[in-house]
């Protein structure tokens, strides 16, 4: 252990994961965790055996990050699951038995750094799997091996420490100064000694990490989601971005951390210099080249654009899913869940757990003009001209040539959906919100049984929803991107910008466009690039509509110090009122779909940090507390 922890979270998980029965994801295996060295650690597929194992339960951490996004602006989560109360659960065994939530939070969009404790620790587990695995094949190395062997045996070590870097910048992104471990942890006694490891400590670790894990990886994948070189320097940039962010924005909830200007500068260049090599000596491009495809008109969606069949297997693969988890279909236990958690009955008897809210779909902008269209109103369906009225909610017309992302990603009145029961399809479903499972409900002529669902956001999601048979509704098997190629661009042009890095800011403005064309939106105009804050604007724009519900903006909220701002600020006696698309305040809150009402200033420094778990401080009584947690 070369740097002080401290806590201790190890309440190691060293869950083992069941026997994946299909060869399509080489990830899903069992670990052997168990077995001495001397039944195990004797050749290359050994060790890549215990790599696999790793990185299925390290999965879990991050696979269903969709829920995070409850903590932002634009995703509502269903009351069920708010008020579900997971840190008593063990969370690998909440997943695997179909808990509605992932078992590692509680959620709710205020207050919510105190309800992480399992998250807290299952990142710890997953730590000291990377741990383990790095620890056995360097005895594998230290006991000689051929040239080709070594070589495939420190891929591995690289992938491990790329994993464990993953998994700390999550622990400090939430936490700040954590316990820092880079060796296998066997006794709880190892443990209940440590120290936090100052968050300056723990970045240059992740740096240096990601640094050996860059030389050691191949530049191409030697099979689907094993990692490379892109993925090892993408990371690192990823690191030194959110290191910049904290150091000019600030983080005065974390004790001890003084931001520093120089530090910021440093770090963005660092960062964009990684962004940039991601970007132009890899090979790496946009899903269908970036282009946005065909769309099909206001109701219909046999056409859909390209943006839908990202979210879809269709993209396994494919050069933009720079890091990403595997998962298995029908039969493997290695699903993922997010047909069953985003869409409604209707869709294979899903649950419909989360949905977009009102606040997402004024972020779509005009494919004519590329910027924002007139504000939507909500009106009940019960008003007369509710399906008429200029901009109306409730109008299909309002949400006419509108950013392709939004005919991919969610449902308004009126769009259709593909059907699924028992595996196959049952024909198209029209979304009506609060006209629930309705049969003969006339459109045009025609007669169909509206989506059936409880969802109270007055939309719903189309982005992941598979629009085929054949896989049950927890049975997916898309690969979960953690990081994908846009994003990247995306944060290149952040870094650029924060960085006054005017030689690549030409370049940083032709990136964000690509990702703009995604949407079949024009180039941003002058305005939108002239200044950093405005060019700041254009980047969050993109990040919101592009990166939606992928569990990115929670984190880019918190490291901006934008939760004021997007919400309301302390003290505000209405609060932030999350309404529906008939404008009545949500179900599923007890504050009747109000939140930061009168809140004070602690409110919000519980967002931006959280809470040590209690259990670890009775543990260890070196762990000291955050201080708005104090």
């Amino acid at each position: 252990m070369k740097i002080q922890c401290n806590e201790v979270v190890i309440f190691i998980v060293v869950s083992v994961v069941g026997l994946f029965c299909s060869c399509a994801d080489f990830l899903n295996q069992p670990s052997r965790v168990d077995l001495p060295s001397s039944a195990f650690w004797q050749d290359v597929n050994d060790a890549e055996y215990a790599l696999n194992g790793a990185v299925a339960d390290i999965r879990y951490l991050f696979d269903r990050d969709y829920y995070l996004e409850a903590m932002g602006e634009y995703v509502n989560v269903s009351g069920n699951v708010l008020q579900n109360t997971a840190n008593n659960e063990d969370p690998s065994e909440a997943l695997r038995n179909g808990a509605a939530y992932d078992g590692f939070y509680e959620l709710y969009p205020s207050g919510y750094g105190g309800k992480f404790a399992n998250m807290y620790r299952y990142c710890y587990g997953g730590i000291n799997r990377c741990n383990y695995v790095i620890d056995g094949i360097q005895k594998m190395i230290a006991q000689g091996q051929t040239e080709t062997d070594e070589k495939k045996l420190n891929e591995f070590i690289g992938e491990a420490k790329l994993f464990r870097a993953l998994i700390y910048l999550r622990l400090i992104s939430m936490w700040g100064d954590v316990p820092y471990i880079d060796e296998r942890i066997m006794y709880k006694e190892d443990v209940e000694h440590l120290y936090r490891t100052p968050i300056a400590t723990i970045k240059d670790s992740l740096v240096s990490d990601l640094t050996d894990a860059f030389n050691k990886l191949p530049e191409k994948a030697s099979k689907s989601g094993r990692m490379t070189k892109a993925a090892a320097l993408g990371l690192r940039g990823k690191v030194q971005l959110y290191w910049a962010s904290w150091n000019k924005f600030g983080w005065p909830e974390l004790a001890g951390f003084m931001p520093d200007a120089q530090e910021a500068q440093e770090a963005y260049e660092a960062a964009a210099s990684d962004f940039r090599h991601v970007i132009d000596d890899y090979g790496l491009t946009l899903f269908r080249n970036g282009e946005p495809g065909d769309c099909d008109s206001l109701g219909r969606a046999e056409i859909l654009p390209n943006y839908f069949y990202l979210f879809l297997p269709t993209a396994n693969g494919d050069p933009e899913f720079i890091i990403a988890f595997n998962h298995g279909s029908t039969g493997t236990s290695q699903g993922e869940k997010l047909m069953r958690d985003l869409a409604g009955r209707s869709v294979e008897y899903s649950q419909g757990w989360l949905s977009p809210r009102y606040a997402l779909a004024d972020r779509y902008q005009s494919t004519i003009t590329g910027d924002f269209c007139e504000p939507l109103v909500p009106m009940s369906a019960g008003e007369p001209d509710a399906r008429t009225a200029k901009n109306s909610a409730l109008n299909p017309q309002s949400y006419a040539n509108r950013d392709y992302r939004m005919k991919a990603s969610m449902l308004w009145d009126y769009e259709m959906i593909q059907g699924l029961m028992d595996k196959k399809e049952t024909g198209w479903v029209p979304f009506i919100y609060k006209t629930w499972g309705v049969e003969n409900f006339e459109i045009n002529g025609e007669y169909y049984t509206t989506y059936e669902t409880g969802i109270w956001t007055g939309y719903a999601f189309r982005k992941f929803i598979r629009n085929y048979g054949g896989q049950g509704r927890d049975d997916g098997d898309f690969n979960w991107p953690v990081m994908r190629l846009a994003d990247v661009y995306l944060m290149y042009a952040e870094a650029v910008n924060f960085a006054n890095l005017e030689s690549e800011k030409p370049y940083a403005v032709e990136l964000v466009n690509r990702v703009r064309h995604r949407g079949n939106l024009p180039p941003l105009t002058a305005d939108k690039t002239g200044t950093q804050d405005a060019f700041f604007d254009a980047i969050n724009q993109e990040r919101i509509v592009e990166l939606f519900a992928e569990g990115h903006r929670m984190f880019d909220l918190r490291r901006w110090r934008l939760i004021e701002e997007s919400f309301c600020g302390p003290g505000d006696p209405t609060g932030y009122v999350i309404r529906d698309t008939w404008g009545n305040p949500i179900s599923g809150f007890s504050t009747n779909g109000t939140i930061f009402q009168n809140a004070t200033d602690l409110s919000y420094e519980q967002c931006y940090i959280f809470q040590i778990p209690e259990s670890e401080r009775n543990r260890n009584s070196n762990l000291t507390q955050n201080k708005p947690w104090m």
